[in-house]
């Protein structure tokens, strides 16, 4: 079993120790590595190169908006969870754009962020369904262009985009399989594939990518 090699950035201590405490009582998950703020919190993953950072919005000297664009430069293969007080729309959609994998409240449960890390490093979405249908039609509004391939240098097949498409509509792995006649393992292979063309860390970061660029429409999410 592969442990998920962790990074927390936080500035309150009580809240930091207590969150690893939930984390490090889990035998595939590991915090490798604690940060007191933003720039704390880029250079530990610039070191270590963990397999998920977790922040916090308000932090002293860099904030968790800033520290994800720098941790998305420095490791992109690092995957970033948001744990915030704060659920305002210029928030989500700004840590989205940055590169967040995924955004949580701080009052959800220990179990509820055990299964947020897992899943995001499953490269399944960590969003409230409600959040993710305004962040894609956000996005999606951008670009009024009908789907299109990929540019030259990322060439994704029809399945792989196949699959994206269905991804972006939060479909689970197991849903994605359903639909197109696949298993979960085959499915996870392809994204698999489309983050690493994308170079992206999360089924959310492809996602916004494809939207983005204009590769489907918001209509076709249906």
């Amino acid at each position: 079993m592969k442990t998920i090699r962790i990074i927390f950035a936080e500035d309150h201590v009580l809240v930091r120790e207590g969150t690893r405490q939930i984390l490090d009582s889990e035998d595939d998950i590991e915090v490798v590595g604690e940060a007191a703020d933003g720039i704390e919190g880029v250079e530990l993953v610039k070191r270590l190169k963990p397999d998920l950072a977790i922040l916090d919005i308000a932090m002293p000297r860099m904030g968790g908006i800033e520290a994800t664009r720098e941790i998305k430069k420095i490791a992109p293969q690092t995957s970033v969870l948001i744990l915030s007080a704060y659920d305002d729309d210029q928030y989500v959609f700004a840590l989205l754009e940055a590169g967040a994998a995924g955004y949580l409240l701080k009052d959800v449960s220990g179990a509820e962020l055990i299964r947020a890390v897992r899943a995001i490093h499953a490269g399944e979405p960590v969003l409230h369904p409600a959040i993710a249908r305004k962040v894609m039609a956000r996005f999606a509004e951008k670009k009024q262009r009908g789907p299109q391939q990929p540019p030259e240098g990322i060439a994704l097949s029809e399945r792989e985009l196949d699959v994206l498409r269905l991804a972006a509509r939060g479909m689970s792995n197991a849903g994605i399989g359903q639909e197109l006649s696949l298993s979960s393992r085959t499915v996870q292979v392809h994204l698999t594939h489309i983050f690493s063309k994308l170079d992206v860390a999360s089924r959310t970061e492809a996602v916004i990518t494809a939207l983005r660029r204009g590769w489907f429409k918001l209509d076709e999410l249906e």
